[in-house]
């Protein structure tokens, strides 16, 4: 089993950017830019490693490999945009590591592409890539290429050795699990539960009632065998079940207006352990969106519009226009969902606006983390 905070370590430290492996700062989906570059460094990963793994680690500085984290990322069908554009897509897995130096609220992405020996193709175009277009790595540089890819295998050997030396041992379970329950969360009624004798799930959270259902919000989830963040947020609502095999986590959307909040089942999310030593992920989405008065989100949607052109132009808001910025990521979402399909872009668009509001863009980063597992956008 795969220390994946050690793995981070040891590629960072194995050399800069190379043919199977790349750093970036963030990763930008919400434009199809973003996407494309995205895109464009897994085709050319995969086609350049047909026989091991590839990476790309996210949340580190290019010029001096400073890890500074990046925001916990659990999109679930990023698998989804990777098929929807490429030929012979690679299996892809993107994970959340935490690390000691960094603020709780961020983590390292590492994007596992799986070894394929079919060469990966563009099979149509976003951005300004083409379709058909094919890309392959030449030492740190993506680069496309014609024709017939030629397969190459000498990074095998190597990646095979960095992968070893991230080994897992007693030692890295026992100081994640101290350092869960003792230090980051000590205040939050921290729990463990050992699965097959060997997998360690450590969880925290606030318990919350809402009518006659108890929710955990700011709930912290790790696989502390692998170090990886299964589930954070700073809002959210989450019950949580387990048995001897399985290690269950319901996520729940509060949605509502005029301040009246229900809760709506979002994402089931299970963990099935298995007696040889693995274990399997299930995700099922379980959400069903609400409908609200359309003649109401009209008047909300026009009131949001308003309140973001008197931003633009530094105007101040009065206490009521105040409370209805801070609802804003929430109802711009509530109508997104209700047909209005301009809400969506209009809340990514504000993000500048928003980011000097700290709660209010706290909401704004759940509220595009929501619609992202509700629907992954691939225009």
């Amino acid at each position: 089993m795969i220390n994946k905070r050690l793995l981070i370590k040891n590629l960072l430290a194995h050399n800069d950017e190379c043919s199977f492996y790349d750093k970036k700062r963030q990763l930008n989906l919400h434009t199809r830019e973003g996407k494309a570059k995205f895109l464009k460094h897994i085709c050319a990963l995969s086609n350049s490693n047909p026989a091991n793994n590839s990476y790309i680690v996210v949340g580190v500085e290019d010029q001096n490999n400073e890890i500074v984290g990046d925001d916990f990322f659990d999109d679930s069908h990023i698998q989804n945009l990777v098929n929807a554009y490429l030929e012979n897509p690679p299996k892809i897995q993107y994970e959340n590591v935490p690390f000691p130096n960094l603020p709780k609220d961020k983590v390292i992405g590492l994007v596992t592409i799986k070894a394929k020996s079919k060469t990966s193709h563009f099979k149509k175009g976003i951005h300004t890539i083409h379709a058909n277009s094919i890309f392959i790595r030449r030492g740190s540089n993506t680069v496309p290429v014609e024709g017939e890819v030629e397969k190459n295998y000498q990074n095998t050997e190597t990646v095979i050795g960095i992968e070893n030396n991230s080994r897992n041992n007693i030692e890295y379970t026992l100081d994640g699990v101290i350092d869960f329950m003792n230090f980051r969360h000590k205040d939050m009624a921290p729990k463990y539960k050992v699965f097959k004798e060997l997998f360690v799930i450590c969880w925290a959270g606030v318990a919350k009632k809402h009518r006659d259902k108890t929710f955990l919000s700011r709930v912290d989830i790790e696989l502390i065998n692998e170090q990886i963040k299964l589930f954070y947020s700073a809002q959210d609502a989450v019950t949580i079940t387990f048995d001897e095999d399985s290690f269950t986590i319901i996520e729940y959307v509060p949605l509502g207006l005029n301040d009246k909040t229900s809760f709506y089942p979002l994402e089931k999310q299970t963990l099935h352990f298995h007696d040889n030593g693995y274990y399997k992920i299930d995700r099922e989405m379980l959400f069903q969106p609400p409908e609200f008065n359309r003649k109401m989100l009209f008047h909300i949607y026009n009131s949001n519009i308003s309140l973001l052109k008197k931003l633009q132009k530094g105007l101040s808001l009065t206490e009521r226009e105040q409370k209805d910025l801070e609802n804003l990521p929430s109802t711009f979402m509530v109508c997104y969902l209700n047909g209005f399909e301009d809400a969506k872009q209009k809340l990514i668009d504000a993000k500048l606006l928003l980011k000097p509001f700290t709660l209010v863009y706290l909401s704004f980063k759940e509220a595009l983390r929501i619609l992202r597992k509700m629907k992954y956008d691939v225009p």
